[in-house]
């Protein structure tokens, strides 16, 4: 069975920082797109950034030049937030493309969510 496990959400000062990790584990052939999602209360989830297999990034324009998506191996994925906003809390989800089998088709899973709260 296919997980993703998220960590490091929390509670921070404007202007500060935090690192968000996600770790695919389970029987996985290959994992191709890796993003992380955030959602504020009374909001759509949308796309924060996301990174390819190969490395290719797409960011939201909010978050450019303050947030860096990395990708440490084939199953793990960081969101460095820096500068963050109050309007940059939600629950921030990972979400990954991920085939467990030659003949079976890619699907997208989700992680459980984290907490980012930005407030003085």
């Amino acid at each position: 069975q296919v997980q993703l496990v998220e960590s490091g959400g929390g509670l921070v000062q404007p202007g500060g920082s935090l690192r968000l990790s996600c770790a695919a584990s389970g029987s996985i052939l290959r994992i191709n797109t890796m993003g992380w999602y955030r959602q504020a209360p009374g909001k759509q989830r949308e796309l924060v950034a996301s990174i390819t297999s190969g490395g290719n990034t797409n960011y939201d324009d909010s978050v450019k030049g303050r947030f860096t998506i990395s990708r440490d191996n084939a199953r793990y994925t960081n969101l460095q937030m820096n500068s963050l906003k109050p309007e940059d809390g939600a629950v921030y989800y990972c979400n990954a493309d991920i085939r467990t089998g030659i003949s079976v088709p890619t699907r997208t899973y989700w992680g459980q969510g984290t907490q980012v709260t930005v407030s003085s």
